[in-house]
Parts: structure tokens; sequence; C-alpha cells
């Protein structure tokens, strides 16, 4: 593991899940990820069917098995090759730092739970430096402004005064890295807020809210199309 104290500042690469739903057995159907002017983008055609109301929400859809996105048909990968493909993307970085936004309670446990379906977990974790969410980063700095949604669609709109096509992975990545410019944080700050995949409790997907001030607007607009009565979190 890469030495991540306030010394060593390892490049950053901001990346985000599309999946299946929010239940325990989800599949990864985008992963995107971006770090400067570098970027990636791989769809795969899952091979549970999709939760009620996730297609309606992300606009992906599968039929006779080829995925779509808005009705239009998508290059795909398998997920194997995709995971493979991402760690040769992160080894080209030279041992990033992994962000996301509300990725410590869903993204990083449904990642790990693929890598680990083909045993490339050590594979991934001599890439990267380690993981850090945006969501408890931008509660900490931001605690002060009065915010009253930490979603990470409001705070592009309220700190970037921009709008864009959120759900998908390759949108919201670039979207939080403009965010991440913007909040500027310290490399104290960051290293306060780095974990592994090791380090994760991993609780069951289903489970990933964390409040109504900072839920993800997936979460939310999935409780309100799927009348999803589930626990409310807060960290």
């Amino acid at each position: 593991m890469v030495d991540c104290s306030p010394l060593h500042s390892p490049p950053t690469v901001f990346f985000d899940l599309e999946t299946t739903g929010l239940d325990s057995s989800c599949e990864i159907v985008q992963l995107a990820a971006v770090s400067g002017g570098h970027t990636f983008n791989l769809f795969m055609v899952p091979r549970r069917p999709f939760q009620r109301g996730a297609s309606r929400i992300t606009g992906f859809s599968v039929k006779h098995q080829r995925l779509f996105l808005h009705r239009r048909p998508l290059l795909t990968s398998s997920l194997k090759e995709a995971l493979l493909s991402f760690i040769s993307f992160l080894r080209m970085l030279d041992h990033p730092l992994l962000l996301g936004h509300n990725i410590r309670r869903f993204d990083c446990p449904v990642l790990a739970r693929a890598l680990d379906e083909f045993s490339l977990r050590s594979h991934f974790q001599r890439e990267v430096s380690g993981f850090v969410d945006t969501l408890p980063l931008a509660r900490q700095l931001l605690k002060d402004h009065g915010l009253q949604s930490f979603k990470q669609e409001s705070l592009v709109k309220n700190l970037l005064g921009v709008s864009y096509a959120a759900h998908n992975a390759l949108e919201d990545v670039q979207a939080l890295q403009k965010l991440y410019w913007k909040l500027k944080p310290s490399a104290n700050q960051i290293q306060q807020h780095t974990f592994t995949l090791d380090s994760l409790a991993n609780p069951p997907v289903n489970q990933v809210q964390v409040g109504a001030s900072g839920e993800s607007g997936l979460c939310e607009r999935f409780r309100k199309v799927m009348d999803i009565t589930e626990e409310k979190q807060e960290d």
C-alpha cells in the first residue's frame, strides 16, 4: 500500500458505478472513471434482471442479451474484462487515490464483491493508494454553509451553478471532479477520510442510505419509485 501521508500526494481518480438496483445481489452495468483528461467508461450486460423501477431511473434496459441506454444499443464487455481494464487504467496512473460520492456504503462493497468473484482484489489493491468518500468530506468542509442536502446533484448545483445528467456514471464522475476542485480539501482532510477495501465493514448493499440530508439521488428516487422502506443511517 502506498503511503498517503501529507508528504505524498497521489493522483486522483473519480469513479462511479451504475447497477441493476440497490439490493445485495445487484450487478454493475456501467463502470466509469476520470482523472484529469483521462477517462474510462465501460458497460456490461448484467446477469440478473434490473430491480423494479431501476430502468426508469437510469435509462438502462436489457433486451435479447443486449444492453440499451435510453433505447440505444451499447457496446459491452464482460464484467471480468471490465475489471481487468479498470486495473490497467489505474496502473497507468501510478497508484492513484480513488474518490466517489457515497462510495463507502455502496460502490465500494459492490466493487469489492465483483473483484472477489474473479479473485482480483489483490491485483486491484496493488494499483491504488486507497479510497476517499466525498460525501463525509463535503459534510466536513461545508458544515457551516447551511446546506440542506449533500447529494452530489445538489452540491454541484449549489457550488458550481450547473445541472448535469445524473445516473450516468461518466457524467457523475466528470461532475464530481469539478466539484472536488471547487472544494479544495487539504492533504490532512483527505487523509482523514482515506480507507481501503479491506477496512470496509461490508454492510448489506441495500442498507447504504446515509440519511435524508446526504442520501444519494439514486437512493432517494428509488424509494419514491419502488416504495422501499429502509432504515436511514446518519454518519
